[in-house]
């Protein structure tokens, strides 16, 4: 018996999801999509054609909406459903994806978008709702709440106006990701609020993000980019897809070292699949730099996307950056390595300049990119951590960063004067 989902993509229907007896996943885009007005892939790695996608690139794009590793098993357990049926957690959760995407069954649209269907939050629903995340991520299986957001972390969708929080339960888009403090790794709130405000400060583009508290719990409310707000309270989802889907690799394998994507493959794809290769490059490499001084060693396919505010992308704002390097017990190899060397004290400048082509302009480019990086994030990060202690905002992790960041832009500094 073949199961189907529908694909919505927006207001309009894609194509089906379809599961075969043996549990293989096909995708066909629907012939009156096809020809319709604005019809628009669904993913790089899925372009629009008539002939059905086998399972070979249909599993690790829609895979890829689901949640990683832990969190997914978790998710799999509260809902009695196989870890590794990627159709059965979408039937369940499918409805308010990353990107434009959402999935119900056959013959049933979507809820308008303008229904509020929003449950506001009290303090005591918020305590018990970060509670049930670390059983339940994403709420799955909660009455009304059909969200999936990947990533290993454990987090959900919401809807932000002023200082109310609320569960989106009807068709109405969330505007936010309610991240919790991860609990085997202290301040992580503490610590990726220090990073994307740090980012911000350096002029990369990340989203706006803010600390608040359940109770005695911190938490991060992180602005979705895929989402844009209009002024008469509208909210329109902005397709996008990460590396691992855009190049059709399983997000099990999302590390260089598993079959991931790394720098090479990663450039290759902003060559062939952006609307501003040449500008989107430079940002790509200038992410490189900033994960780097940061001590983020997790930076890998997953967490670089494409963005669609039309029919071609642009590079994906940062997202998910959080100092690894102050834990002791995470790994410290790069998830990217840069020219070869993943251990971040290996890395000298021939392995950087691997990054752009052979050419002086383009290496006197990036040592400048470096040189001012590293030159800035220090004065930043001082000020920064000054500016959020008067907010008050302070945990030690702050000061273990600090330190990170002082001895990499010390090294990056040094082998920039060799150039």
């Amino acid at each position: 018996m073949v199961h189907l989902l529908d694909v919505w993509f927006g207001e309009t229907k894609a194509g089906s999801l379809m599961q075969d007896e043996a549990g293989a996943l096909s995708f066909a885009y629907d012939l009156g999509y096809l020809t319709g007005p604005d019809p628009r892939a669904l993913s790089f790695s899925m372009p629009l054609q008539e002939a059905p996608y086998t399972d070979r690139a249909v599993r690790p794009f829609f895979s890829g909406l689901l949640p990683d590793e832990g969190a997914r098993l978790r998710l799999a357990g509260a809902l009695g459903i196989s870890a590794g049926n990627a159709f059965g957690l979408l039937e369940v959760i499918g409805g308010e994806c990353a990107g434009a995407l959402s999935l119900y069954p056959a013959g049933e649209a979507p809820p308008s978008s303008d229904e509020d269907g929003i449950e506001i939050l009290s303090q005591h629903r918020l305590e018990e709702i970060l509670g049930k995340l670390r059983e339940r991520p994403l709420l799955g299986g909660e009455e009304g709440v059909r969200l999936s957001l990947a990533g290993a972390q454990d987090k959900i969708a919401v809807c932000v106006g002023g200082d109310a929080i609320g569960l989106a339960k009807g068709g109405r888009p969330t505007t936010h990701i309610l991240k919790p403090f991860i609990q085997a790794l202290d301040g992580t709130v503490e610590n990726e609020l220090f990073c994307l405000r740090l980012a911000a400060r350096l002029k990369l583009p990340v989203p706006a993000v803010e600390m608040r508290y359940g109770g005695r719990i911190p938490f991060l409310l992180v602005e979705r980019y895929d989402r844009a707000a209009h002024k008469d309270g509208t909210i329109t989802r902005l397709h996008q897809e990460d590396f691992c889907q855009a190049l059709s690799v399983p997000p099990e394998l999302k590390y260089e070292e598993e079959g991931g994507p790394g720098t090479e493959r990663s450039l290759d794809l902003i060559d062939r699949a952006t609307a501003r290769p040449a500008a989107d490059r430079l940002s790509f490499i200038r992410a490189l730099i900033f994960h780097y001084l940061v001590g983020n060693a997790d930076a890998h396919g997953k967490n670089y996307a494409l963005l669609y505010r039309g029919k071609v992308p642009d590079l994906a704002p940062l997202y998910d950056v959080v100092c690894t390097a102050a834990y002791p017990q995470l790994a410290k190899k790069q998830a990217m390595a840069i020219g070869g060397r993943a251990v971040p004290d290996t890395i000298q400048l021939k392995h950087w300049l691997t990054l752009v082509p052979e050419t002086k302009g383009a290496q006197r480019l990036l040592v400048k990119d470096m040189t001012e990086l590293a030159g800035r994030i220090k004065g930043e990060a001082e000020a920064l951590a000054v500016e959020l202690e008067g907010a008050g905002v302070a945990h030690n992790i702050i000061k273990a960063i600090r330190a990170i960041i002082d001895t990499r832009a010390t090294h990056l500094l040094r082998i920039a004067e060799k150039a």
